[in-house]
């Protein structure tokens, strides 16, 4: 299961959770659509996310193809052939897939094959596809996916409990427990306000407005701003947006297209010191070693 080249180098990352058992990230901030292609035999049960932006999944040659929106999933399952990976991920847009085999898949819900429907003996051999909303708490967790950070050596540990609680958060049952969490997400009009949030600051990264002018904007009290934000992207507003300019800056540094001072410009930092010491936060290196780690 080796992935294809055809996509820019530094937006693909590929996880192995267990053996078998995958998580898949797109994370594309360039102005280009971005393909990328992998084999996927036909014993894996496929579940692909959209969490920002937009893309698109072609099968059978590119004659058959499945669009896939912002806050929208796809679960795929075909267990007469194969289902080879050819998805397409437009300009900034951010996709997160998870690969399991069917027969580790129908153990975590031994004792609920009635419960889902493809799961029970009836259904076992059938092929299945649904599309589905993206909850607020599977957002949460999927842009703690995106956005992680973490020391390497608890990465194996946090992305198998994250990957076991987005599967269990898609299956839970329709008396969501959302609501229960937190009555703000009951209201779609908060929620969509602090996705407007979102859109502003990552718009204007190199000048974002202040948490005060951004409640304005947004025409949602500040802390009810902070406390939306938090339980739909897991994170602090300018946390949120400190781990998207570093990701911004890696793949403009991986293009090659800018030198150093120029990335640091362009997402929002007036000198170079502090923009190597940010980059050297997150990521534990300096940016001008980073790069010259790309070419070795």
């Amino acid at each position: 299961m080796n992935s294809d080249k055809s996509i820019a180098e530094g937006i693909y990352e590929e996880t192995v959770i267990e053996e078998g058992f995958f998580i898949l990230k797109f994370h594309n901030e360039t102005d280009e659509n971005q393909l990328f292609k992998r084999e996927v035999s036909s014993n894996f049960i496929q579940f692909h996310f959209c969490v920002k932006g937009t893309g698109s999944f072609s099968f059978n040659n590119g004659n058959y193809r499945l669009p896939i929106n912002e806050d929208s999933s796809l679960l795929l399952y075909n267990p007469e052939r194969d289902l080879p990976i050819e998805v397409s991920v437009n300009p900034h847009s951010w996709v997160l897939s998870v690969l399991l085999p069917i027969k580790k898949f129908h153990t975590l819900f031994s004792r609920e094959a009635n419960y889902i429907s493809f799961l029970s003996d009836e259904n076992k051999d059938r092929k299945y596809y649904k599309d589905a909303h993206i909850s607020p708490s599977m957002a949460i967790v999927l842009n703690q996916l995106m956005n992680y950070n973490l020391h390497p050596s608890v990465k194996s540990l946090y992305f198998k409990g994250k990957a076991y609680e987005l599967i269990s958060l898609y299956f839970n049952r329709p008396t969501d427990a959302d609501v229960e969490q937190c009555p703000f997400l009951v209201d779609e009009q908060n929620v969509a306000k602090i996705k407007k949030a979102k859109e502003i600051i990552i718009s204007r990264m190199a000048e974002p407005p202040t948490l005060q002018q951004l409640s304005e904007e947004i025409n949602l009290p500040l802390n009810k701003l902070k406390e939306g934000f938090k339980q739909i992207y897991g994170d602090s507003v300018f946390s949120f947006l400190f781990d998207y300019k570093m990701e911004v800056a890696r793949q403009l540094l991986v293009s090659g297209s800018h030198n150093v001072n120029e990335v640091g410009l362009k997402v929002g930092y007036s000198t170079s010191s502090h923009f190597i010491a940010a980059f050297k936060k997150k990521f534990g290196t300096t940016p001008k070693k980073f790069v010259m780690g790309l070419v070795n």
